[in-house]
């Protein structure tokens, strides 16, 4: 399905939600409310956080508001929105429940900052696959304004004996990492888990100056200064590994500044 159109049918079912919208009498407000049986959004949360006039509704207004949640400020922009955007604005809203629009748009303008330059809708779009979409763990601090259905739970299957049933599941322990720096097959299994990391941003960020970046990268420095630091302890082993593209995007791409400037100078 197309991203629009994808966004089109978001709002047909955030208008149907609303049109399932009934007065009553609350005594403490002396006055009627709404009351809504929805099914795919949180109705109240989003008529609250968006101080949505609920006696206006239309489907006009419902692409509107996808279009908020979406991180664009109207639906027209939307239509008009590159494709590396509208791919970006379809991950910002599937992933609602990791990061808000708000935290996203903070996020990426520190690192804008930090960098000293403007990302591109590609290069926004990279860095939101590495850092949030493929790295699981992030909760947003604000609301994710869908109603997000339940999974089903499946039927046991028929077993040859009921202990077979009732065995209990051994659970896997957590390995924590708990001091520094890492050594032994953990410290190399982290550096080739960055050596492969900063080789598959390197493809896709494709600096003017590789050689210089190339020469400045360190996968023992951007572990033990960028990735695991003291602060960050304990810190549990796999969500650790996880996190390696995480911060690789935003590493590479300083690297890729500092090199353009030594490029300059020797220029």
């Amino acid at each position: 399905m197309e991203t629009i159109e994808y966004f089109k049918l978001q709002a047909k079912n955030l208008y149907k939600d609303f049109k399932t919208q009934k007065p009553y009498f609350d005594p403490t407000y002396g006055r009627d409310l709404y009351a809504y049986t929805p099914k795919y959004f949180d109705v109240d949360a989003l008529a609250l956080d968006y101080d949505i006039d609920e006696d206006n509704f239309s489907l006009m207004k419902a692409q509107h508001y996808i279009a908020l949640l979406a991180g664009f400020r109207k639906w027209a922009e939307m239509l008009k929105a590159s494709p590396p955007a509208l791919e970006l604005s379809k991950l910002l809203f599937d992933n609602m429940h990791k990061i808000s629009v708000d935290e996203w748009d903070i996020y990426i303008s520190g690192e804008q900052r930090e960098n000293g330059f403007l990302y591109d809708d590609e290069l926004k779009l990279d860095i939101f696959k590495a850092v949030f979409d493929e790295v699981e763990g992030h909760q947003t601090d604000g609301m994710d304004h869908r109603l997000r259905q339940k999974e089903e739970i499946p039927a046991i299957k028929e077993q040859s004996t009921a202990s077979q049933i009732n065995k209990p599941k051994k659970m896997k322990t957590p390995v924590q990492i708990t001091t520094l720096p890492l050594s032994g097959a953990d410290r190399t299994e982290f550096i080739e888990t960055a050596n492969a990391a900063f080789e598959r941003v390197f493809e896709r960020i494709g600096p003017d100056n590789p050689r210089l970046v190339r020469k400045m990268w360190d996968a023992e420095k951007y572990i033990d200064e960028k990735l695991l630091t003291p602060d960050k302890l304990p810190i549990d082993r796999d969500y650790a590994l996880s996190i390696v593209d995480a911060f690789m995007v935003g590493y590479v791409i300083q690297l890729a500044v500092e090199a353009d400037n030594q490029a300059g100078r020797f220029n």
